[in-house]
């Protein structure tokens, strides 16, 4: 799952950065409002984490026009602890608000909520047969053994597992996946499922997991 971190504090931004990316997810980080815009209009972004207190663009003129085109979900993290702040940032489509000071965990706990929000699972684990996949723990088991798998695996093994039955391609991969450092043309995403599939015991001719669709991309074979 691929986040935008739009925060000017840059020494706040790279901790949430680093923190984000210890738990498998691939992030960008912006530090003003124009820089923000910019990114979510030409990035699929997961979800975006939004400060307020923005140069260039102020937050809250972020959200409106994000809110406008896309159903991306939006966390804003802000100092602004006012009832005014927090009801016109939910009126204008904020989905969370957490006020700073804040505590890692429990951001990242609402980032997971967020997330399985977004794609509409009924429940905290994603399943595929005897295939499970705990968002919370970022931890993947088939039957009772635990996988182990690399951080960009298990990305890629949770991206499938919350699209079941849709074709998702190389490129969609490449945007949700990995940030915007990304090289498209080094078949970095066919090297990470094909080690993902020997770690599954599956096999692309005979799958039990992920089936490749020539020309298309990779379907997740329930």
């Amino acid at each position: 799952m691929r986040i935008l971190i739009v925060e000017d504090e840059v020494d706040l931004a790279e901790m949430l950065a680093r923190g984000l990316r210890r738990l498998g997810y691939a992030v960008d980080a912006v530090y003003d409002g124009a820089a923000a815009w910019e990114q979510a209009e030409v990035n699929a972004y997961d979800a975006i984490i939004l400060d307020l207190n923005l140069p260039k663009l102020d937050g809250l003129e972020v959200l409106r026009r994000v809110r406008a085109t896309q159903q991306v979900p939006v966390l804003v993290l802000t100092s602004r602890s006012e009832l005014n702040d927090r009801v016109r940032g939910l009126d204008l489509g904020a989905d969370d608000y957490v006020v700073k000071p804040f505590h890692f965990e429990e951001l990242a706990a609402r980032i997971r909520a967020l997330l399985r929000r977004n794609v509409n699972t009924l429940g905290p684990l994603l399943r595929c047969g005897e295939l499970r996949f705990d968002p919370a723990a970022r931890a993947a088991w088939l039957g009772s053994r635990r996988l182990e798998l690399t951080k960009k695996e298990l990305a890629i093994l949770e991206y499938l597992m919350s699209h079941p039955g849709r074709v998702i391609s190389e490129e969609e991969l490449l945007e949700h996946v990995w940030d915007e450092n990304a090289n498209p043309f080094s078949g970095v995403v066919r090297v990470h499922i094909g080690s993902l599939r020997r770690k599954l015991g599956d096999d692309a001719r005979s799958p039990r997991f992920i089936a490749t669709l020539p020309g298309q991309g990779y379907r997740l074979v329930d």
